[in-house]
């Protein structure tokens, strides 16, 4: 069985919904695209990840970056209550009737104090990075290498190959 088939099913088994302060963006993988560079190049896979700041991380691929798309996605991954940073991007403007929502605008200020989503563009970098080496995934399985991604920063803090062990033979792994 495929080892990243795998880790979804772990993760989809583990879940719970995210709480706290959670960071929330959207990022965009793919090809580079040539000419100007715009949030929605229809090319690219758009993928939403908010993460519970010293905790997990939760990502998916979205068919688009509306405010109903990422809201959704909020709802089903966060508790209501939470506190969110989010850029300025106008689809998270209906955030502050979910929990306190603050807004950091990269172009006048950077991640001042607790204001900020460093630690998930700290995630999108890591990811990027990694993936690079396959030059290229398969749209139909770009979901299972994202998925990894996911569980290798949640779980970059414990030995990994231990827990894929575990989750490959079963709770009885020693």
């Amino acid at each position: 069985m495929n080892y990243r088939l795998e880790i979804f099913d772990y993760l989809a088994d583990e879940y719970k919904k995210l709480s706290g302060e959670i960071e929330c963006d959207e990022s965009y993988y793919g090809g580079k695209k040539k000419g100007p560079r715009y949030r929605c190049s229809l090319l690219k896979v758009k993928v939403f990840g908010m993460l519970e700041r010293q905790g997990r991380i939760v990502t998916a691929i979205v068919d688009n970056v509306s405010a109903e798309s990422l809201i959704k996605e909020i709802k089903q991954h966060a508790e209501k209550g939470s506190v969110f940073y989010t850029d300025k991007f106008r689809s998270y403007n209906s955030l502050k009737f979910y929990g306190k929502h603050y807004a950091i605008d990269h172009g006048k200020e950077f991640g001042k104090g607790k204001c900020h989503i460093n630690g998930l563009e700290g995630f999108w970098s890591f990811a990027k990075e990694r993936l690079l080496k396959y030059h290229g995934v398969s749209k139909s399985y770009f979901h299972l290498y994202l998925k990894e991604m996911e569980f290798r920063y949640s779980y970059r803090k414990e030995n990994i190959y231990h827990k894929l062990l575990k989750i490959h033979f079963g709770p009885f792994f020693a």
